[in-house]
C-alpha cells in the first residue's frame, strides 16, 4: 500500500482554478495533491534578438519555489545571486515542453513568458508547471483571439506531463514526494494529446530497470497523461470551442 493509500496506477486528486491572478493574460492555479503551482502566461510584443526578422514567435518559461514551499525554508535564489542548476533545467523543459505544440509561425513577432511558481511542493512540481502552463497558454490564446490579433490558434495540440517510478518492485504513477525519495526507478513524462512523447527522464536511483519494466512505465505513463488532457480540455471548453483552439485536431 502506498503512503497515500492510492493503489499503483492512480493518480493525485488534481485541481485546476482558472483566473488565478488578475493582470496576467492567462493564469491558473493547479494543485496535484499538496503540491500547489501558479502558471501565468504573459504577452510581450517582441521577440528574443535570435528571431529578429524571422517573422515567428517564441515561448519561454521561468520557474521558482517559494521560500516555504518546503518544510525547511530555503533561500530565495535572488538573495544568492544565481539560479541552481535545477531551476534552470526546469524552465528549460518547461518551454521546450510547451513549444512542442505550438506552430511558432502563427504565433506572429510575440513571445508567450510562462511563469511557473510552486506555492506548495510534494513531488512532481515539474510536471504539474507543465500541465497547468499550457492551460494558461491557451487561455492566453483565446484572448488573443478574441481581440482579433490572431487570425487562427497556433496550437496544435495538448501537453501534459506525470511522474511514474519503481518503488518495491511496483510501478506505481504519479510519486509524491515521500516515494520519490525511496523510489528505485524514478522517470517523467512529457506527452502530446495525440500521444507523442516530448520528452523522457528516467533514472535509475538505486536498481537498474529492464526494457519490459520501461515499457510498464511508458504504458502507465501515458495513462495518467490522457486523463490530465481530458482535465485541460474539460476547464477550456467553456472559455472557447476546442475545434477553433485546437484548428488542426481532427
Amino acid at each position: 500500500m502506498r503512503p497515500s493509500g492510492r493503489s499503483h496506477d492512480s493518480m493525485r486528486e488534481v485541481r485546476i482554478d482558472l483566473d488565478y491572478t488578475k493582470h496576467a493574460d492567462g493564469a491558473v492555479q493547479i494543485s496535484v495533491g499538496d503540491t500547489r503551482v501558479i502558471c501565468a502566461c504573459t504577452v510581450e510584443d517582441k521577440v528574443p534578438p535570435f528571431l529578429n526578422h524571422m517573422n515567428q514567435g517564441w515561448i519561454t518559461a521561468e520557474y521558482g519555489m517559494l521560500p516555504s514551499a518546503t518544510t525547511t525554508r530555503s533561500a530565495r535564489e535572488a538573495a544568492r545571486g544565481r539560479q541552481t542548476g535545477r531551476t534552470i533545467e526546469i524552465q528549460r523543459l518547461i518551454g521546450r515542453s510547451l513549444r512542442s505544440v505550438v506552430n511558432m509561425s502563427l504565433l506572429g513577432t510575440r513571445t508567450l513568458m510562462i511563469d511557473c511558481d510552486v506555492i506548495q511542493a510534494d513531488g512532481g512540481t515539474r510536471t504539474a508547471s507543465i500541465t497547468g502552463g499550457f492551460i494558461a497558454l491557451a487561455l492566453a490564446v483565446v484572448k488573443l483571439m478574441d481581440k482579433r490579433l490572431l487570425p487562427v490558434s497556433p496550437i496544435l495540440d495538448c501537453v501534459a506531463a506525470i511522474s511514474v517510478g519503481i518503488i518495491d518492485g511496483t510501478v506505481c504513477l504519479d510519486l509524491d514526494y515521500k516515494e520519490d525519495s525511496k523510489a528505485d526507478v524514478d522517470m517523467n513524462l512529457v506527452m502530446t494529446g495525440g500521444g507523442n512523447f516530448v520528452e523522457i527522464q528516467g533514472t535509475a536511483e538505486k536498481t537498474p530497470f529492464s526494457s519490459e519494466q520501461l515499457i510498464q512505465l511508458l504504458d502507465l505513463g501515458s495513462k495518467g497523461i490522457q486523463q490530465l488532457v481530458q482535465l485541460q480540455k474539460s476547464v477550456l471548453q467553456p472559455r472557447a470551442d476546442l475545434k477553433r483552439l485546437f484548428p488542426l485536431l481532427k
